[in-house]
């Protein structure tokens, strides 16, 4: 959830997942096709959905984006009376009460952090040298980024979901939960259309993509872009019923430094650019499935990436390597190619 202006998604800059429900499959331009974007998270946000009543689809959005916008309000840390910059504001002195919504995504990044040995760690927000806008073209000093580093730390967020509070227990620590919050965000917009009688909808947030039910009667087609190459497709995946397509990659905010592209996902352990893999394309049918894995596989490497696909039933993964490979899990493969 970034301040930055809103990124083109949709041509070029889709980080692996190019939205090709429009393009591929959905039929001509309908009545019944509802579509609306909005910047959002500091992206673009798609809403479609197979819809013939106009006054429920026009009610159901509504609901959609306020509720969207609400928990965005709730969790960036650029929103200044966010409850994240509460936390940060405490750290180091006291327990700040959280919301329920906020209390969720604080325990999927805990169990994030914890199934991916600190590859995915939100306290990663403490390392505030790297900015990735328009300003930045070489890198931060290492000193600084290491002073930093010092106050990053999983094992220092202490959530306590009986008492409904959070605490950083280091002062100058940090949330960013950008890697956690964005999908949990979505679902909530997609949980509000189908609360209003919208059951065939697809939203797409800068590459994050759920499906549900399908469009005029076929399948939902979401376009995968190769990270080498992103105005390229490596392939498209038919999706119907309820699923969600979630990718992380190192070519959505980036600058180029002495021959070397330094991108947002930072390595916990190191402070910098994580530079095992170029991208990472996740499918599954639940969000809490997949939650965070993107930028910890970013961070892990393929070897340790395959590891922790293992332990994940019905998630089917597509990795761009450094060597400029792409290794795709079975189901992944199958489904490319059908």
């Amino acid at each position: 959830m970034s301040p930055d202006p809103v990124r083109r998604r949709i041509a070029l800059a889709v980080p692996l997942l190019g939205f090709g429900a429009w393009a591929h499959g959905a039929g001509a331009p309908g009545a019944r096709v509802q579509r609306e974007s909005r910047a959002l998270m500091g992206t673009r946000v798609d809403l479609v959905a197979d819809v013939a009543d106009q006054p429920l689809w026009l009610q159901a959005s509504a609901a959609a984006w306020a509720e969207m916008a609400r928990l965005e309000q709730l969790m960036s840390r650029y929103q200044p009376d966010s409850v994240v910059n509460r936390l940060d504001a405490a750290a180091g002195r006291r327990p700040v009460r959280v919301p329920d919504e906020v209390m969720r995504v604080l325990l999927s990044a805990k169990r994030a952090a914890s199934a991916s040995d600190g590859a995915f760690d939100a306290t990663v927000g403490a390392i505030k040298a790297w900015r990735f806008d328009a300003a930045q073209t070489s890198a931060p000093d290492a000193r600084e980024i290491e002073r930093e580093r010092r106050l990053v730390g999983d094992a220092d967020l202490i959530v306590d979901e009986r008492a409904g509070t959070a605490m950083l227990r280091r002062a100058g620590m940090a949330l960013d939960l950008g890697g956690i919050a964005k999908l949990p965000i979505l679902q909530a917009g997609m949980n509000m259309l189908k609360r209003h009688g919208v059951k065939n909808a697809l939203i797409n947030g800068g590459g994050d993509v759920l499906i549900s039910g399908h469009i005029q009667g076929r399948a939902w087609k979401v376009g995968l872009r190769d990270p080498r190459a992103p105005e390229r497709l490596v392939g498209t995946l038919a999706l119907s019923g309820q699923a969600v397509v979630a990718s992380s990659g190192d070519y959505e905010r980036f600058f180029i430094a002495g021959g070397r592209k330094l991108h947002h996902i930072l390595d916990p352990h190191t402070g910098w650019p994580t530079q095992r893999s170029h991208g990472v394309s996740l499918l599954a049918r639940d969000v809490d499935q997949v939650n965070g894995m993107g930028a910890a596989m970013m961070v892990m490497g393929l070897d340790r990436a395959r590891a922790l696909l293992a332990t994940r039933s019905g998630v089917e993964t597509l990795i761009a390597t450094p060597e400029h490979m792409l290794w795709r899990s079975d189901g992944m493969s199958r489904l490319l190619a059908s």
